[in-house]
């Protein structure tokens, strides 16, 4: 995986920030956004930092389908079972604001297409 700079994310992972955590494990955690987009709204990181999916190379296969199964988990564990949305913006364009991938889980409400 490719390093990135020191985030918020990072502090997240360190526990220097506090986050409302919904899940954890070697791999990967989970924390309800500060900033919720829907009634439902968790992001899914990396423990280990890459800075957005552009970067992945095929040794991050694991950590990839990894996050997807957590949120599939999650969505599952929280009570999304009309459906869900995950979303990974990557890069400035893509509307990505913190330099370390992660994914959206957006449910509890009807979702909207185009998304923006």
């Amino acid at each position: 995986m490719s390093e990135t700079t020191d985030t918020i994310f990072s502090k997240i992972i360190r526990r220097e920030i506090p986050a409302d955590i919904v899940y954890e494990d070697d791999l990967a955690l989970a924390f309800k956004d500060v900033n919720p987009q829907a009634p439902v709204h968790i992001l899914v990181i990396p423990k280990q930092p890459l800075a957005q999916l552009a970067d992945a190379e095929p040794e991050d296969r694991e950590i990839l389908g990894h996050l997807l199964l957590v949120a599939k988990r999650i969505a599952q564990e929280v009570g999304l079972s009309n459906g869900y949305r995950v979303v990974i913006n990557n890069g400035d364009d893509g509307g990505q604001t913190v330099d370390h991938l992660h994914l959206h889980i957006l449910g509890g409400r009807q979702m909207k297409w185009p998304p923006g």
